[in-house]
């Protein structure tokens, strides 16, 4: 019986951990930014990764050559921002409705939105906020709004549409699409609380001795995580197999480095009975430069 529950415990482990690591990475509608308008042509796209990119949810203002609003974020952030040029016979009203529309398909909230001399100055938003000369117009006649989502493993997205008529009367959008890392705070977005935390990549050396590359502001985090009542944190150990390996013996070597772990991170304030060990040797491959090879991924699962 207890080998039954051994093993219905790691299948359950093995399904939480491919539902929310994986989830990323698939078929997932939300990933992508939302259809451009068809009426616009794309200028340029631009990658962005922050840990710490300026999203404005209120007017803009600008004080002594600084940014103010009373209410925005510097999020750490992964996606993508697209400027596109409308056409001479199409406006900016068609593509703010098209935008909504495909933000309401995804059932986003639309956090905020201004229209006009409300959202405040078009050269703060152009020059400051996006970094895009091309936005430049006129106050009177520009859009602004900030939607959020959250998709079905947990992670939260958002979106961010500038309308904007220039001078010559050419028209542009440009459109962020963001994935937010989890914990960091989104003002006004009210979801509910994310249960899953991370995950957090550790890679590792060794055999007998283990050595992990986990920062100390890293470790920190987990514990944070951690300290919730009934936190239960789920370590899934990576190997890659090495010339004449088997399989299970790839996977005994992450399952060692697993135990390693695990005792770190209860000498730095993270309850044993807290720690769910999953080992997957390379049974499992997931996409990206930085989940490859040897590597545990942690998961903290709150209540």
């Amino acid at each position: 019986m207890f080998e039954n529950t051994v093993i219905r415990m790691g299948i359950r482990l093995l399904t939480l951990w491919l539902f929310t690591v994986t989830g990323f990475a698939a078929a997932n509608p939300m990933a992508e930014p939302p259809a451009p308008f068809p009426q616009s042509t794309l200028e340029s796209t631009t990658r962005i990764e922050s840990s710490g990119h300026l999203v404005l949810f209120s007017p803009v203002r600008e004080i002594r050559s600084e940014i103010r609003s009373e209410a925005m974020a510097r999020l750490p952030v992964t996606g993508e921002g697209r400027l596109y040029e409308l056409y001479r016979d199409a406006s900016r009203e068609a593509a703010r409705d098209h935008y909504l529309a495909a933000l309401n398909e995804r059932g986003a909230t639309i956090i905020f939105e201004c229209t006009g001399v409300a959202c405040g100055r078009s050269n703060v938003w152009a020059n400051q906020v996006f970094q895009q000369s091309s936005l430049l117009g006129r106050d009177a006649d520009q859009d602004y709004l900030v939607a959020g989502a959250m998709d079905s493993s947990g992670q939260r997205w958002l979106t961010l549409v500038y309308t904007v008529t220039r001078g010559n009367l050419r028209e542009y959008v440009w459109v962020e699409h963001l994935a937010v890392r989890s914990g960091a705070v989104i003002p006004r977005f009210s979801q509910l609380p994310e249960r899953l935390k991370g995950p957090v990549i550790v890679p590792w050396e060794g055999s007998i001795t283990f050595r992990f590359d986990l920062p100390t502001n890293e470790r920190r985090q987990i514990q944070q995580w951690a300290s919730d009542e009934g936190a239960e944190v789920i370590l899934a150990g990576f190997s890659a197999p090495q010339e004449g390996e088997s399989f299970e013996q790839a996977k005994q070597r992450a399952a060692e480095a697993i135990d390693s772990l695990a005792e770190l991170l209860a000498k730095t304030g993270v309850r044993r009975e807290q720690i769910r060990k999953l080992p997957v040797g390379p049974g499992v491959q997931v996409p990206g430069p930085d989940r490859q090879g040897n590597r545990v991924e942690i998961l903290v699962m709150q209540r």
